[in-house]
């Protein structure tokens, strides 16, 4: 056998050992992604089959299919947990809260990362490390001054829980939408201060535009934070009137007892509107956090 036979017999037989390689290396890739699809999907499927079973078959069987499918369970639960008050009070706070969040929060950024001030890179580190340090830690004092403004200023408590909810995600907010802006090219902005705009101008019509995934991004996992928050709002909020939609489920609940079927059901309820959303709008939500979450 020749020399270049032999190289090219040693070539097929290596390139035949990387293709194993590569298969293996897929095969386990595959095979931990189906597990973790599992652990995601199997409790939700599971709370599906739970929302339209009896109290009795869930009992008897938690974790099947239903044998007999119960539909009023979801106009039940929703007429006993004041879905029709809740939602409209949890759409009212995730509203308020994004936009007042996005406009302070945007304003911010900017600041930070154009006319970076002295002090800039520490402020940022403060936020990295604010954004991690749960707001229940701060329940005490904000308990203290929240019922000082109710009781001696007046101010509603509805207003009060936003400004909690705005603060306690401002930090996350800015440090999200400087990193996003920090690496944007300054060419445009400075080409239409040339034109005469001024910093509003600036900001509104060539920076936002360019950092809209960004912005996306912030908007979506504020309005899931304040759509699933239950302490805050069950602390400070004590009128029946002014509940989140999490706080439903103690519609469910007896002095002994639960009701499970009306529970999942209502989990059903609060559940849909923040999976549809998010499946809309996945690859914005994806992109936007791998651009701004990348730099620094």
């Amino acid at each position: 056998m020749t020399a270049i036979g032999k190289v090219s017999l040693r070539d097929a037989v290596l390139q035949r050992g990387r293709s194993k390689e590569r298969s293996k290396l897929l095969v386990f890739n595959h095979t931990v992604l189906l597990l973790l699809t599992a652990f995601a999907v199997l409790p939700l499927l599971i709370l599906a089959f739970n929302s339209v079973k009896t109290n009795l078959e869930i009992g008897q069987n938690p974790l099947g299919p239903p044998v007999n499918i119960v539909t009023d369970n979801f106009p039940n639960a929703w007429d006993k947990g004041n879905f029709a008050t809740t939602m409209g009070n949890s759409i009212i706070y995730v509203v308020a809260t994004i936009a007042a969040e996005l406009v302070l929060g945007g304003l911010a950024a900017y600041a930070l990362a154009r006319k970076k001030p002295p002090g800039s890179d520490v402020l940022m580190l403060y936020f990295l490390v604010a954004s991690t340090i749960p707001l229940w830690m701060y329940i005490v004092p904000l308990f203290v001054q929240i019922n000082f403004f109710k009781v001696k200023v007046g101010v509603d408590a509805r207003i009060l829980l936003i400004i909690v909810y705005v603060a306690g995600n401002a930090p996350l907010t800015i440090f999200l939408l400087r990193s996003y802006m920090i690496d944007l090219p300054t060419e445009l902005e400075d080409a239409a201060r040339v034109d005469g705009a001024n910093e509003v101008q600036v900001f509104t019509r060539i920076v936002l535009p360019l950092t809209k995934p960004g912005f996306l991004t912030v908007g979506l996992v504020v309005g899931l934070g304040v759509w699933n928050e239950f302490l805050l709002a069950l602390t400070f909020i004590h009128d029946p009137n002014q509940f989140p939609v999490t706080t439903s489920f103690y519609k469910f609940v007896d002095r002994f007892d639960r009701d499970w079927a009306l529970t999942s059901a209502g989990a059903i309820i609060i559940i849909f509107p923040v999976m549809v959303l998010f499946l809309a709008l996945q690859r914005q939500f994806i992109e936007g956090l791998a651009e701004g979450g990348i730099k620094t």
